[in-house]
């Protein structure tokens, strides 16, 4: 049995948790405020999943799921993550998070900054373009004419393909846009971000979309 360490349980981790529970897989869950605080998240999602520390989370994870503030992907462990894949989630929103020169003037990605921190982890955007509530509500069977794209980017082949396996488990197709440095085209404000819409149509969004904004 897999299992999917999530650091950070708010309304996108509490998400993938549901549907990762939902398919199957063992879930160990954490934020910032100690596993005493989700009792009633791990009492919903049932025997399959556990409350922990951020460190046990990314000790236990087979995969591992970062859905935190940005500012803080600096706190993540990186020892613990070592040889394993990391979703990352995470948007840059400089008024909460601080402004970045490097992402601003587009010699950088949030993305590529975590994979940066986590240099022996094999990081992949995902999930970052997508109101939270749609990640189960939104969810149709592959092949069905409502079925929703969703985009991911790596510089490691195994861990798109896990985002891409666990997309369809989860009820949604996807737009690999290639390595880290292209992930910036599903960003906030650009074309793609948080918008509905199927493979043809999100492929030709990520490609109207400017560097810098």
């Amino acid at each position: 049995m897999t299992t999917i360490g999530i650091i950070g349980a708010g309304h996108i981790g509490s998400q993938i948790a549901r549907k990762a529970i939902e398919n199957g897989y063992d879930v160990v869950i954490s934020n910032s405020r100690g596993p005493e605080t989700l009792a009633g998240l791990v009492t919903e999602l049932g025997p399959n999943a556990r409350a922990a520390t951020v460190l046990e989370a990314a000790e236990a994870a087979d995969v591992a799921v970062v859905t935190i503030p940005f500012k803080a992907y600096t706190e993540v462990p990186v020892e613990p993550l070592a040889g394993k894949i990391v979703i990352d989630t995470n948007n840059y929103y400089f008024e909460r998070d601080g402004h970045y020169d490097d992402i601003d003037q587009g010699r950088a990605t949030p993305s590529g900054k975590l994979q940066e921190h986590l240099p022996t982890s094999k990081v992949a955007k995902a999930f970052n373009a997508i109101l939270a509530a749609d990640i189960t509500g939104d969810a149709f069977p592959a092949g069905d004419p409502q079925r929703r794209a969703l985009v991911t980017a790596s510089d490691h082949e195994d861990a798109a393909a896990f985002v891409t396996k666990l997309y369809d488990e989860f009820g949604f197709d996807t737009v690999n846009t290639g390595p880290l440095s292209e992930s910036w085209r599903v960003d906030r404000d650009r074309p793609a971000y948080s918008t509905r819409a199927n493979v043809a149509e999100l492929t030709a969004k990520l490609a109207e979309a400017p560097r810098t904004i």
